[in-house]
């Protein structure tokens, strides 16, 4: 990046490195798919943390987890909706379903019975089932977001019961391979940085154990470097290679617990948390293990994103240097708009361009470049959807009010598009077509003048 962008950004992790007293920190940041700055502040084993250097990424795991669930999902192996108790018979929170494990809304306990499982060596999963009674379920099922490292033990388990191997083992096949990221481990392997505690009011550090967490793995046991996590935070930003489609990325950014038509600042999805800073929405993950802090984001509309670890069990504010970080590449050196060019499309599909009106307001219906369709209002505030085709003239809503709504194009007798049907709202031509359905021809003696309403 340029050398003013580079300082900017250098100075930033600097002064998190040196406010929050960190050991060591290390940051990187990606664009398009490829690491354009890294940085770091600090040592490991005398020297600079760089690109290779291990950390651990803690809850961060989770988002490669529901990965792995997504991929049996789009494999047919589950549905989202399918309570546990058809993969998992013996748990006692069987109606819990998939989705709401993967966004934290199953009402599961957060942490797992017995001795703080972070800092105790963990058991095997017939272990960590038998101490999850009734008594741990906190909430009703869908009432509210409460995050459940358990939850995130329990989905470990459901892969691997579904996959016939261990999550790790799946993990790595699925997912880290595929990905390039071989640096990702469950335990350090090569240069890694030492978690440690740094004393509140002293200058002096503690060293911070680690251990196997067995059952509660899938919640936070992984290790990786900010070159893997870049491949990562590329992944979730919708560079998805051959491990998932990019739609299932984007409905693992989906708000699953909140409204996201209007104003919010931090919502989950299905495996990866969300956050909207000064109008930005970034999509990853923060972890935390004892002497570790990591972070993830993109923001999967300019494809900028940064990763960021340090060996410290607290004291750095990671999401808001990670954002920041995103803030000063984008500020400083906007992405350019991507270049206009002519597309290739069916010619079929221009018949169905222009003004559509639903009663008396106007929208717009485009084409867009993936052959999709973008019904936006003239006025540029209402209900806005893109829709991909299903065939037939029936179309799927993809995102907003009509997001899994049907829109469907009726033709007249000459084989032309007379109006649209999305889920009942019907859109014509002009304004309130009295040839079409409800809310067409509301009144016999049609549009007049405002001295005659009433007569």
């Amino acid at each position: 990046m340029l050398p003013s962008t580079e300082l900017a950004l250098l100075r930033r992790v600097a002064t998190e490195q040196s406010n929050g007293r960190a050991p060591s920190l290390v940051a990187t940041l990606v664009r398009d798919g490829d690491i354009v700055w890294s940085g770091a502040r600090g040592s490991v084993d005398g020297a600079p943390p760089d690109e290779r250097t291990q950390y651990r990424i803690g809850s961060i795991t989770k988002s490669l987890v529901a990965a792995l669930v997504l991929r049996l999902r789009d494999e047919g192996r589950l549905d989202l909706a399918d309570p546990l108790e058809r993969h998992l018979p013996e748990t006692a929170f069987g109606r819990v379903t998939v989705a709401q494990l993967l966004a934290h809304t199953g009402g599961l306990t957060a942490e797992s019975p017995g001795q703080w499982w972070e800092r105790t060596p963990g058991g095997d999963w017939p272990g960590l089932n038998a101490g999850l009674t009734e008594a741990e379920w906190k909430h009703r099922p869908g009432r509210r977001f409460h995050y459940s490292n358990v939850g995130y033990g329990v989905l470990g388990e459901l892969v691997a019961r579904l996959r016939g191997t261990s999550w790790l083992d799946a993990l790595r096949t699925e997912v880290l391979t595929p990905l390039g990221m071989s640096r990702t481990t469950e335990r350090p392997a090569g240069r890694h940085a030492r978690g440690c505690a740094v004393h509140p009011f002293a200058d002096v550090v503690l060293p911070e154990p680690e251990h196997d967490a067995g059952a509660m793995a899938p919640a936070g046991q992984l290790w990786s470097c900010t070159a893997d996590l870049a491949r990562w935070t590329a992944f979730v930003g919708g560079r998805t290679g051959d491990v998932l489609h990019p739609d299932t990325v984007a409905e693992m950014r989906e708000a699953a617990a909140i409204d996201d038509s209007g104003a919010w600042n931090s919502g989950y999805g299905l495996g990866l948390q969300l956050v909207q800073i000064d109008g930005r929405r970034l999509a990853g993950h923060t972890g935390s293990m004892p002497g570790f802090l990591a972070c993830t984001l993109i923001d999967p509309a300019t494809q900028t994103g940064a990763v960021a670890f340090a060996n410290t069990t607290s004291g750095v504010s990671i999401l808001g240097l990670v954002s920041d970080l995103i803030a000063i590449a984008d500020t400083q050196e906007p992405p350019l708009p991507r270049e206009w060019r002519p597309a290739e499309i069916d010619p079929a599909l221009l018949e169905l361009t222009g003004l559509w009106h639903w009663g008396p307001t106007p929208f717009h219906l485009r084409i867009l470049p993936s052959g999709w369709l973008d019904l936006t209002p003239a006025a540029g505030q209402g209900r806005a959807s893109r829709f991909r085709p299903l065939g037939d003239d029936r179309w799927l809503g993809l995102d907003g009010y009509y997001a899994g709504e049907t829109m469907t194009v009726h033709r007249d007798g000459g084989g032309r598009p007379a109006h649209l049907d999305v889920a009942t709202f019907v859109f014509t031509r002009t304004p309130y077509d009295p040839a079409a359905p409800i809310p067409g021809g509301v009144d016999d003696k049609g549009w007049r003048g405002d001295h005659h309403v009433g007569r």
